[in-house]
């Protein structure tokens, strides 16, 4: 179908609804979402990061003046109650209320935690609304979660979501059901955000998302991403000396390597603009998760650059690192290291969004 002439009902709302912010060139902006915060227990997914999470936005967040997004899913209300999750994480709500200071908080909720939309004394109330619109000159980003796209009444309807919640609750977390999530199934992510990029070409928007806890830059999956890097090295290899063409011989074998590794695990390639199916428009971007075993994923705004940025514990793996030059920096001597994956300017972003939608 045609992209122009497909309708997006529920996008459409979100974009005409959204809450107006405008940016400018001395902006700085954190997008996290899908926190999934638990009660503490075994079972609480978010306990893993919890320190790491805590510790970058008041160590190097707060001071560095960012607002905070916070993008959906922060609560995970599927397994608990709000009570135990706020009686766990109080310090961390707290936190986030900070971030006032720096100029704005937002949180928009996701299918995980809408139940908050009835909880007249939940602590973020003021602060949560569906989707926010960045005005960055006559551009437009418009951020939300990510589930108003899809299909499936679960994740749209309020009656529905309460029968899940109690299933998950009562039923398959006791038995050790966890495939639940569209986290976990590759089909409807990726329909999902095939959805979301179709509109936002059509819109000529970017969209900022979270939802199926898979980092996206520039509508680039992991596998694209690798895909583009070599192409990069290998048309960069003629020109280089022999010292530089050694180490571009040898970022190719390890880009390879990655990205077997990908095709092994089945990892689709991203997406595409169904007109011109070798160009990928970068329409959607996507935070990832903080709920990442071996650390989280977050999106910065700063200026005019957009980038996409992995914090982990350095002390514990060193296993995650861009082939882009970019080394990671330890915060402090606190154990945590955060590196840049990707970045550009949005200047570029919507100029390849203009000329190619």
């Amino acid at each position: 179908m045609n992209l122009r002439y497909k309708k997006h009902p529920h996008l459409e709302r979100l974009l005409k609804n959204a809450r107006p912010i405008n940016l400018d060139k001395s902006s700085k902006v954190l997008i996290l979402s899908d926190l999934h915060m638990g009660n503490g227990g075994r079972r609480d997914e978010f306990k893993r990061n919890a320190e790491l999470v805590k510790t970058m936005l008041e160590y190097y967040y707060l001071p560095e003046k960012y607002s905070l997004v916070l993008n959906g899913d922060v609560e995970e209300l599927f397994k608990f109650s709000l009570d135990t999750i706020v009686s766990e994480w109080d310090d961390l709500y707290d936190l986030f209320l900070r971030f006032e200071q720096n100029g704005f908080f937002w949180k928009t909720y996701g299918n995980h935690d809408a139940a908050l939309l009835d909880e007249r004394e939940y602590r973020l109330a003021p602060s949560m609304v569906e989707s926010l619109k960045f005005h960055y000159g006559n551009e437009t980003l418009l951020l939300f979660h990510g589930h108003q796209a899809s299909v499936l009444l679960w994740e749209t309807y309020p009656m529905v979501s309460r029968a899940v919640v109690l299933f998950i609750r009562y039923i398959a977390k006791p038995v050790g059901i966890r495939n639940f999530s569209i986290a976990y199934n590759s089909t409807r992510r990726f329909a999902i955000e095939k959805s979301i990029y179709e509109f936002s070409n059509q819109a000529k928007i970017v969209s900022i998302i979270g939802h199926t806890h898979r980092p996206l830059f520039e509508s680039l999956s992991k596998v694209d991403f690798l895909n583009y890097r070599i192409e990069e090295l290998c048309r960069a290899y003629p020109a280089a000396d022999s010292e530089k063409r050694a180490v571009i011989e040898q970022k190719i074998t390890s880009l390879k390597s990655k990205l077997d590794a990908c095709y092994k695990e089945g990892k689709k390639i991203g997406l595409r603009s169904g007109l011109y199916n070798n160009i990928t428009i970068p329409s959607i971007f996507n935070s990832g998760c903080a709920i990442g075993k071996r650390g989280i994923t977050a999106l910065e705004i700063e200026g005019n650059k957009i980038r996409l940025v992995y914090w982990y514990n350095g002390k514990q793996s060193r296993k995650f690192t861009s082939d882009r030059d970019n080394r990671p920096k330890e915060l402090g001597s606190t154990g945590f290291s955060r590196v840049i994956l990707n970045e550009d300017s949005l200047e570029y972003v919507f100029s390849r969004l203009h000329l190619l939608a």
